[in-house]
């Protein structure tokens, strides 16, 4: 599998926080925007009943999926499975050359980004362009999407003037109505071009056979309409049952992703229309070892509003490019070992308090905390995140805490050691480090017992 991931780098960073001061503020106020939306229903049981349809959808995902492909062939589109990331793409680029195009424009799609589309296309010789503002800057900037839904929010609207200058060759301006009319009117005769438009999916509706895709900036839309031919690529945990169950999902999502009663844009695309070609690749890519997994198998549960990393104490201060991959934050968290594999990964779920804000959050009640730590035994268990010092220290405290003996010869070699210790004209790399942010609180004097005996 050709995935890019940089260990170091995402150690270094994690280690190192660089996120951009708007980055905090930004997310404080999509806190309250969501907050100020979900008032206006009944969250906490809808949230309870998406869990349930989610879990029936994830317990249920074979025959929901063969449901769907026997309704969206019935309506004239093709279906394609693929295991794996390289797969995905190859398949889709297939279809590239059997329409003969040239150029491919983007909806927004997290799973295009999980394929590296744009790189493999551009590879090929066809030009591919994302139409969605955010993903179009970050396009431009050579650089992923540092957030679920919103991709460019860590840069400012100088930042972005300043790119448009040097990459469009247009006037200096930060003015964002400016900028949206530029970048609006360099996509519009993209769209009229392309051979192929794509868009990913939010929802597949079994029953019908539909691919549901939510959106506010109209370039959705566009993207799978004006092409002669649209692909939608879609992860296999999209499919829900049916379209009462899209109504709870829908009250759900634009208010936790974006403050919103409801996106500007619900598509409901139903097959192709005459002279026209659709097609819906699934894709896999590590979503099946979640399922295999009992207690990872919540995480496909997501559906992708962000709402995890808006609250996340740790996202805000490193941002989203320290997490090395395509979905950053808690959720990011718990899948991207699974999809890039632990032995690379394995250190990204102990970025986390554990605070459990974003099992708060979450408008699918994902118990994210757990997982968290169901990753982190993943990764200590296959080596991916443990140091023998660590794992010295960890197994001196389980023999101490077994026995009353070990229990009270722990106490005294703590009581002595933390005497001498502060006598000491050296400590050493680790202790510095973990002394750095903390002070170690001292050994009382006498225990518990022998005051009590002494009373």
């Amino acid at each position: 599998m050709t995935i890019h991931f940089d260990r170091r780098q995402v150690h270094d960073d994690l280690h190192s926080p660089s996120a951009p001061p708007i980055l905090d503020s930004s997310m404080r106020r999509a806190v309250e925007h969501k907050h100020a939306a979900q008032t206006l229903i009944a969250w906490d049981e809808l949230r309870e009943r998406a869990h349930e349809i989610k879990a029936y959808s994830i317990e249920h995902l074979d025959e929901l999926l063969v449901r769907f492909e026997r309704e969206f062939i019935a309506r004239g589109g093709r279906v394609l499975w693929t295991q794996t990331a390289d797969e995905a793409a190859s398949r889709f680029l297939d279809i590239c050359r059997a329409h003969g195009a040239r150029s491919v424009v983007k909806g927004k799609s997290m799973v295009s980004e999980e394929l590296e589309l744009n790189a493999r296309l551009t590879a090929a010789g066809i030009d591919p362009v994302e139409t969605d503002l955010g993903e179009y800057i970050v396009q431009l900037a050579g650089e992923r999407p540092s957030h679920i839904i919103a991709p460019a929010i860590h840069m400012s609207r100088q930042d972005v003037g300043s790119l448009f200058e040097r990459k469009l060759k247009v006037d200096y301006t930060d003015d964002p109505e400016a900028l949206s009319e530029i970048a609006r009117l360099r996509l519009r005769q993209r769209y009229l071009d392309a051979g192929v438009g794509m868009t990913g999916a939010n929802f597949g509706i079994a029953e019908t056979g539909t691919v549901v895709v939510v959106e506010n900036e109209g370039n959705g839309g566009l993207s799978a309409q004006a092409p002669p031919v649209q692909i939608v690529v879609m992860g296999i945990e999209k499919v829900i049952p049916t379209l009462d169950d899209l109504i709870v999902f829908l009250q759900l999502l634009a208010r936790s992703g974006t403050g919103q009663k409801m996106s500007t844009y619900v598509h409901h695309f139903l097959g192709p229309v005459d002279g026209r070609a659709m097609y819906c690749i699934f894709v896999d890519a590590g979503r099946t070892d979640l399922l295999a997994d009992p207690v990872a198998r919540e995480s496909l549960y997501c559906i992708r509003c962000g709402a995890c990393l808006n609250v996340c104490p740790i996202y805000r201060r490193v941002g989203g490019g320290a997490y090395g991959w395509v979905y950053p934050g808690p959720i990011g968290s718990v899948i991207t070992p699974s999809m890039v594999g632990v032995e690379d990964a394995g250190e990204l779920p102990f970025a986390s308090t554990l605070c459990g804000a974003c099992a708060a959050e979450c408008p699918v009640k994902i118990d994210l905390p757990h997982l968290l730590v169901h990753e982190r035994s993943r990764s200590v268990d296959e080596g991916a995140a443990s140091s023998p010092l660590e794992n010295a220290a960890v197994s001196s405290w389980a023999r101490a805490m077994s026995s009353s003996r070990g229990y009270s010869f722990a106490v005294l070699a703590a009581r002595v050691g933390g005497a001498v210790s502060s006598m000491l004209p050296w400590i050493s790399p680790a202790a510095r480090a973990w002394s750095k942010e903390r002070s170690m609180p001292k050994v009382a004097s006498m225990t518990f017992k022998d005051w009590w005996r002494e009373r």
